[in-house]
């Protein structure tokens, strides 16, 4: 069923939308399809898009503003939705939908869809009939289980057409592997296709984590061959029964308590968002797979898990119906009963698919940065924006700090970060002039004007957002200079240390930014390189305040001489260690003789 419109979505149309779960396709001006979804309302999901005149995202409405066409197809249930809205994006790939991107090309086991299946490793996944394993983030592990198969069962490694017609015409000769026993030649007819398909199943229990049940029937054959007195075929079993224990034990073993079971978690951090597979067979983690979503629509977590879950499930053929997650999907996943645990091992179990996908997303980071140092700190910046609905991006963003021991040697500082990074060029260090003994809203208030009046006077650009280490009493002093100067378009905020709260001028309700975000860490970056900046000049000054001190002790020298001495030697230090020849220069040879003497004395 499907309505095509002329100009715009009408409101008629919206109307007429039925009240059943579907899929809607929206199309462009030159009939492109652009996005494809799936509802469990079709008329309340897509009038949703039309009937409103402000959007959460602009990339929202970017694409409500390029819809000229709006088709929608019914089906019976949500997860026949699902269905067929990963059907439609996979043949259409419109261009607002997520995009689902797989691991690295990392290997598969695939046992080939052939007359006597050979076992082989690829790291290409072909629907060509062949069951695929994997895939395996450990290399290590899939060689060790390659191996292990390969010592367990003889199966041949040839790519000969080995069909029965082949074999009877006698087409072919054993080959070396036949001769150290690797193979037992089935390409001559010595080995039944029965009995080589019989250990196929078992290499594929194997794969799947079902070692107890291989290790069972291996000790069943055994006992049969030892009682029909064939010795030889049983100490062959025996020692796969000892290679097979001895993989087992070197599994690791996630938990005992849980038997088979499916995990899935979605994670979204630091603008990216993926999602972690992990299958536990027996206690064991035999599979971890990562798939990373590119969320072109801002959709909620919930809408991209559903379809994720089922691309994944597809993606590697599972089976079972049952799983657990740590968040509960928008829509029902065909075949699958989900479930979210609050509790005991089947948590923990979740906990470590979370950690996988938290692992996996610190990959992309480093990766990304390799590639684009810059990609970083700009996406930062916009999640900054975004978290502070800030006008402008704020690539220029200037912060001070008041540093004071005591009530002496007030000082204050002004760092800037340009493009998200320290802009050290243009830091500012301030002696505090016309305020006596221990005021931070009045030295706040002094720094802040002499900044920006001379900003202003020298015709500089103003900064995109402004960031006072203080509370409100420190944001109150700043933001009556901003209206001074008639400045309070530059966007103000105050950032409280106790609890990392953020102020705005006039508001009584603080922001709390989530504790993992980069948009706080970014913040506590520039505030803590603000502090240390004010410390570290603040630490010279007294510094240099206590050794003019001493100097002033001296019998005989006052402010003058002192500030003579400074201007050649620079410091304390250098004045104690200079010729009384050079200190005479300065200050006289008796004066000199003072001062060596009164600091040799005081040492």
């Amino acid at each position: 069923m499907s309505k095509v419109l002329d100009s715009g979505i009408s409101s008629h149309f919206l109307s007429s939308l039925p009240e059943q779960p579907g899929i809607y396709q929206f199309f462009d001006s030159a009939g492109r399809i652009i996005y494809i979804g799936k509802a469990k309302n079709l008329k309340k999901r897509v009038s949703s898009y039309f009937n409103r005149t402000t959007w959460d995202s602009a990339k929202v409405r970017t694409l409500v503003s390029k819809v000229v066409d709006v088709k929608y197809i019914v089906v019976n249930t949500e997860s026949d939705a699902l269905i067929l809205e990963n059907i439609l994006i996979k043949k259409h790939q419109p261009k607002y939908n997520i995009l689902l991107r797989d691991d690295k090309t990392y290997p598969w086991i695939a046992i080939k869809n052939e007359p006597f299946p050979r076992i082989i490793t690829t790291r290409r996944y072909e629907q060509d009939g062949s069951i695929y394993y994997g895939p395996y983030t450990s290399v290590r592990l899939l060689k060790v289980l390659v191996e292990l198969i390969r010592q367990l069962f003889p199966l041949r490694t040839c790519d000969l057409p080995l069909t029965q017609k082949n074999i009877q015409a006698n087409k072919f000769k054993p080959c070396l592997e036949f001769q150290i026993g690797n193979c037992l030649a089935p390409c001559i007819a010595n080995q039944k296709e029965a009995e080589y398909l019989k250990n196929i199943e078992s290499i594929k229990k194997i794969l799947q984590g079902n070692l107890n049940e291989v290790l069972e029937m291996l000790n069943e054959e055994m006992n049969e061959a030892a009682q029909n007195l064939k010795f030889e075929k049983a100490n062959i079993l025996k020692e796969r029964i000892k290679l097979l224990k001895n993989f087992q034990a070197k599994s690791s073993v996630i938990s005992k308590n849980v038997d088979n079971i499916n995990v899935f978690s979605i994670v979204q951090y630091d603008g990216f968002v993926v999602v972690n597979y992990m299958r536990i067979n027996s206690g064991v983690l035999i599979q971890s797979y990562n798939i990373q979503v590119k969320n072109n629509l801002d959709e909620s977590i919930e809408e991209i898990f559903s379809q994720a879950i089922f691309e994944i499930s597809e993606r590697l053929n599972i089976k079972s119906g049952k799983a657990l997650v740590n968040v509960k999907p928008a829509f029902d996943v065909p075949n699958f009963k989900l479930s979210v645990p609050h509790h005991g091992d089947r948590l923990g179990l979740v906990k470590l698919s979370i950690r996988n996908a938290e692992a996996y997303i610190r990959e992309l980071q480093k990766n990304e940065e390799k590639i684009n140092p810059q990609q970083r700190y700009l996406k930062y910046l916009m999640q900054l924006q975004t978290d502070l609905q800030l006008p402008d991006l704020p690539d220029i963003i200037e912060c001070f700090d008041n540093s004071n021991l005591q009530g002496t040697n007030p000082v204050s500082s002004c760092v800037v970060f340009t493009n998200g990074k320290p802009n050290k060029k243009e830091y500012r260090h301030f002696n505090v002039k016309s305020v006596e003994g221990p005021d931070d809203f009045a030295s706040m208030r002094e720094v802040v004007y002499r900044r920006y009046k001379r900003l202003l006077d020298e015709e500089k650009p103003l900064p995109k957002l402004v960031v006072i280490d203080g509370g409100k009493g420190q944001l109150a002093a700043a933001y009556d200079v901003f209206k001074e100067l008639r400045i309070e378009r530059v966007p103000l905020i105050g950032i409280a240390k106790r609890l990392e709260e953020i102020y705005r001028p006039g508001d009584s309700t603080p922001i709390y930014l989530d504790k993992r975000s980069m948009s706080l860490k970014l913040i506590q970056q520039i505030r803590d390189e603000a502090h240390r900046f004010g410390i570290t000049f603040h630490r010279k000054k007294r510094s240099k305040s206590l050794e003019t001190s001493v100097l002033e002790s001296v019998p005989g020298v006052g402010k003058r001489t002192v500030q003579k001495l400074y201007t050649k030697f620079k410091s304390l230090e250098n004045i104690k260690s200079a010729k009384i020849v050079d200190l005479a220069e300065v200050v006289g040879e008796k004066t000199a003789h003072k001062i060596l003497q009164y600091l040799q004395n005081n040492q």
